[in-house]
């Protein structure tokens, strides 16, 4: 791919809204971000790609990344661009919608790609759902973050992340007050980690198979950075949402060593 391009350059909205981020995520909880993107993948294409566990995902890593002075444009679910002022908020912002199980979701591929070609940094869920793990545990992925990836040939960092379950419950808007009442007493710890990119290296675009072995590899990246934000937790999270369903059907094959 061709890097000789200028990097994109967030619009003011966006910009904004990493710094609210950082500040609601500072009122409601503890925020720790540790690793880093490489030096040498700034400001060229690049995918994160963050496991997903609650609804207050998308604030933390806002706040993350703009810890790490990154500003990703996010693949999201098209229902927020249906919202009225969310939805325009998102469009001003850049961000890439993405309608699941209608054939847009290809659109939202093409867009994906036509933006990481232009330098922007991308943000997906290769899961593509909050994921039902019993454990909490990231789910077998979807392929469009490997598609993505291989179609680009941009690099994938893996960021895990722990703590958000405890802000907002799986069943928000519903309960939405009294989840950020206890968070503002109780302050959480929400720990997020950037980890080491990928390797996607013998992979190509095309070859049958090629995009579930990366997706597998992605899951198994995501997997292994998130062991350590959750060191007490190996198993099973010590804070249960019992608004939160379990569904067991998607469960990835590796598994953290548990004791």
């Amino acid at each position: 791919m061709d890097t000789a391009h200028s990097p994109w350059r967030p619009p003011p909205i966006w910009r904004a809204a990493l710094l609210l981020a950082r500040v609601v995520v500072g009122l409601l909880a503890r925020l720790e971000v540790t690793g880093d993107i490489p030096a040498r993948l700034r400001g060229g294409p690049l995918i994160l790609a963050a496991n997903h566990i609650s609804p207050f995902d998308p604030v933390v890593l806002a706040a993350a990344c703009r810890a790490r002075r990154v500003a990703p444009r996010i693949m999201a679910t098209g229902g927020l661009f249906r919202a009225p002022v969310l939805g325009a908020a998102m469009r001003s912002a850049g961000h890439i919608r993405v309608d699941r199980g209608t054939s847009g979701v290809h659109r939202a591929l093409a867009d994906a790609a036509a933006a990481v070609g232009a330098g922007a940094p991308i943000l997906v869920y290769p899961e593509g759902r909050i994921g039902l793990d019993p454990g909490m545990w990231p789910e077998r992925g979807k392929t469009g973050a490997a598609r993505l990836a291989l179609t680009c040939g941009a690099p994938v960092i893996p960021v895990a992340q722990w703590g958000s379950h405890e802000v907002l419950p799986y069943q928000a808007p519903k309960g939405l007050l009294r989840g950020l009442a206890r968070a503002m007493v109780r302050r959480p710890t929400v720990r997020v980690h950037f980890g080491d990119p990928v390797d996607l290296t013998e992979l190509t675009h095309g070859v049958p198979g090629g995009a579930r072995r990366a997706t597998d590899r992605i899951i198994d990246a995501l997997t292994d950075t998130l062991v350590p934000l959750r060191p007490d937790e190996p198993v099973r999270p010590r804070h249960v949402d019992p608004g939160r369903p379990v569904d067991s059907s998607r469960a990835h094959r590796r598994r953290p060593a548990a004791g």
